[in-house]
């Protein structure tokens, strides 16, 4: 009868391999609508007016008070809009800024729209040139006049469709100061018209209400106006600015509406595939949809993706969806940050007061510590699972959404941690660990491949008004992610049935080294597939990675490091070993970029400016943002300095008197190994990802407890600690000192039975 560790090693073998062959076909649907087939877009229109309603949100829109855009709403397409410029607090000029160039742009701080000086039938922005120059700053590549350049005519009415019409000079060719010059021959007039009609009031709600009121009657004019055939979008450029401090700050990010009537987005659901979440569209899609409405062609390397349409249901229901999920962000951005203070508070409280009640030499007393560890990094590894299980639960449609997301959170990690306490695996050393650590990338590969729907939201998750991520492993989970795959693979090869007597040359196919080649597929494919997770910074992280850890430990197979596939990195290996995770993300970017059938994605994009000669601004635009990450505040620059520490203490843990660390490591070389891995990846995924600290902080509340409490297990295993069973008592705990001649090396080929 086989063991357990053989029938799980064959269950995941199945489910990774099965996942690996089913790429060309799972990533095919990434770019599919809410109904399971591809978007619809409209066709080439006649006449395309864009209306500009800055602040406008669903929950301003009812059928009493402003029935003009319930009529379009129920007619036309809806969707939420992410107004993400260049900040998350994103000002009306920043939006008419990003429709102008297809790229995200920043205007006037404060908040301001520049000032536009009629002249004939036409019109000037003096201020445009000036906020060109601040903007090269941001290396977003932008085509200035690119919205107006869409259209042989193209008319403005108002400032805010000056600043998107404005040629680089700012020179607007036909411009009208209010919509109250409107008239259905100046509609008729061009084929492209852009209406600024102001913006709502960050005011009292009746005051709101009557505003909102007030902008939809203007709206109604217009619409009965419109010449035939005429596709209407109607959006929010940007937040309303807060009237409370002047007109000077931007309001709050929240998803605002966007709605599109006519041919070809009937009775529909907005889609693009730059976020590939039905019912989201970034500002940055608008003009390259208004390109292909007008029969233009965009530019190599835009960043938008053409908006189409999806079926949808009730428009009550959709609107009532689409609220959801802005009540959720509103959730992420109120607790993000105090989640991860409280988690690595009650890491410090978890392995801090053990410390204190068990404070000695004594056998006894460390073994007490020694449990206590052991269920607190089990506890602490099981946290971002717990989060991405607690969105199984619509917990943003119930009341108080935040009490309901942590409460789900704590119970799902208390289960998940009972669960890896308890299983077969539980008197293996690193069984509770390897297990979550496996459960944690099952899960998140499974759910980038099926549109990262589990980490919307989550502490540990993606938000969609400050990320800018829409799909895949996002910048918080990275860390997490890469450490989990090196954790499981060792754990996996330690754990599954060795071949000693099998020939060196064929020592590769052993089930240990064979384990971590397929889960380590199985997590790169999940990541780096461009109709997946499309995560270039963690492809180029974690693949060398991985490599070296098959490498040094035969897949984790032997403490000793001894392993029948172990195999000695020499110098003239280190350059393709580090230059393998960029030679993988190149070969995914050619594929994005060659085949968008598999998946639209930034890797695409950068390909394209590379081979377009645009590749550089990517780049410095990246480099900057990694640098930028530590300037947010004094506290990320204490992340350095820990990765300094924590690199200290790996290579030398007796200088800084970690003893047991130090034990780990002597009786388990293997343990060393994946504990300094774990420490590159981390290191690397903060030099190439664009989040830059932000991965290894994410990380440590939940990098450093796992590492700890696996070396306090591996020690306590080999000195007889008593909480793993007899099968580890008569080793000497004198023998497994730091400072012993011949520390006893702890076997982990095999779970003990």
């Amino acid at each position: 009868m086989r063991s357990w560790a053989g029938r799980a090693w064959l269950a995941v073998a199945g489910v990774a391999l099965g996942a690996a062959l089913a790429v060309p076909l799972l990533a095919a649907p990434a770019a599919l609508g809410a109904t399971g087939t591809a978007p619809a877009a409209g066709p080439a229109a006649r006449h395309v007016v864009i209306v500009g309603i800055s602040g406008l949100r669903w929950n301003q829109l009812t059928p009493a008070a402003t029935p003009q855009l319930w009529r379009l709403a129920s007619g036309g397409s809806v969707g939420s809009l992410v107004d993400y410029a260049q900040q998350p607090l994103a000002c009306p000029a920043d939006g008419w800024l990003t429709l102008n160039a297809a790229a995200r742009a920043q205007g006037p701080r404060p908040c301001a729209l520049p000032a536009v000086v009629p002249h004939g039938g036409g019109a000037s922005v003096p201020a445009l040139p000036s906020i060109i120059r601040a903007n090269q700053g941001f290396h977003e590549s932008p085509d200035w006049g690119l919205l107006g350049s869409l259209a042989d005519c193209a008319t403005a009415v108002g400032p805010g469709a000056a600043l998107a019409l404005a040629a680089p000079s700012g020179a607007v060719a036909s411009y009208l100061p209010a919509e109250g010059e409107l008239s259905a021959v100046v509609l008729a007039r061009c084929p492209l018209t852009v209406i600024d009609l102001g913006q709502t009031p960050d005011q009292t709600p009746d005051m709101e209400r009557s505003r909102v009121s007030t902008l939809d009657r203007q709206l109604a004019t217009i619409v009965a106006e419109l010449p035939a055939d005429t596709l209407l979008l109607v959006t929010s450029p940007g937040a309303a600015a807060a009237t409370a401090a002047g007109g000077s700050q931007a309001g709050p990010p929240h998803l605002m509406a966007v709605v599109v009537s006519g041919p070809g987005y009937a009775d529909g659901l907005l889609t693009s595939a730059s976020t590939r979440r039905p019912g989201i569209v970034t500002l940055t899609d608008l003009t390259p949809t208004v390109a292909a409405w007008l029969g233009r062609a965009v530019p190599t390397g835009t960043v938008g993706a053409r908006v189409g349409r999806a079926s949808r249901g009730d428009l009550t229901a959709t609107i009532r969806a689409l609220l959801g999920r802005d009540t959720a962000e509103q959730v992420w951005l109120a607790t993000h940050g105090w989640f991860f203070v409280g988690y690595a508070a009650a890491d410090a409280l978890a392995f801090g007061l053990p410390a204190l009640l068990w404070w000695g030499t004594r056998e006894e007393r460390r073994r007490g510590r020694a449990r206590c560890w052991r269920v607190a990094g089990v506890l602490a590894a099981a946290v971002p699972l717990g989060s991405y299980l607690s969105n199984l639960a619509p917990w943003w449609r119930l009341a108080h959404p935040a009490w309901w997301l942590y409460g789900m959170t704590v119970a799902c990690t208390l289960v998940v941690a009972a669960l890896a306490l308890a299983g077969p695996w539980r008197r293996d050393a690193l069984g509770p660990f390897g297990a979550i650590c496996l459960a944690t990338v099952a899960v998140l590969g499974l759910d980038v491949m099926t549109g990262s729907r589990l980490q919307l939201e989550a502490p540990f998750g993606l938000s969609l008004l400050v990320s800018g991520r829409y799909y895949g492993i996002g910048n918080d989970v990275l860390g997490v992610y890469c450490v989990s795959v090196l954790v499981a693979a060792a754990w996996l090869g330690r754990v599954l049935p060795q071949s000693p007597l099998l020939p060196r040359r064929q020592a590769w196919s052993t089930p240990p080294v064979l384990a971590a080649i397929v889960l380590g597929l199985f997590a790169v494919i999940a990541m780096g597939w461009p109709g997946f997770g499309a995560k270039a910074g963690g492809t180029i992280a974690l693949v060398p990675c991985l490599l070296l850890l098959i490498a040094l430990t035969g897949g984790g197979a032997n403490a000793g490091g001894a392993g029948a596939a172990e195999v000695r990195v020499g110098w003239r290996w280190a350059v393709p070993v580090a230059l393998s995770g960029v030679a993988l993300f190149a070969v995914f970017a050619v594929i994005s970029y060659l085949f968008p059938a598999v998946g639209v994605s930034d890797l695409g994009t950068f390909a394209g400016n590379l081979l377009h000669g645009g590749g550089g601004g990517v780049l410095e635009r990246k480099v900057g943002s990694n640098v930028g990450t530590l300037t947010v505040s004094v506290v990320r620059w204490l992340i350095p300095v820990a990765a300094v520490a924590a690199g200290v203490a790996l290579w030398r843990p007796a200088l800084l008197r970690l003893r047991t660390l130090a034990r780990a490591f002597a009786v388990a070389p293997a343990s060393r190994t994946v504990a300094w891995l774990c420490w590159l990846v981390l290191v690397i995924g903060w030099l190439v990802d664009d989040s830059g600290v932000i991965v290894p902080a994410a990380a440590l509340p939940f990098a450093v407890p796992l590492v700890v409490s696996m070396a306090v297990s591996v020690s306590a295993a080999a000195v007889g600690g008593g909480y793993l069973g007899s099968a580890f008592a008569g080793r000497s705990a004198a023998a497994a000192g730091a400072g012993g001649d011949a520390p006893p090396k702890y076997d982990q080929r095999q779970p003990p039975r």
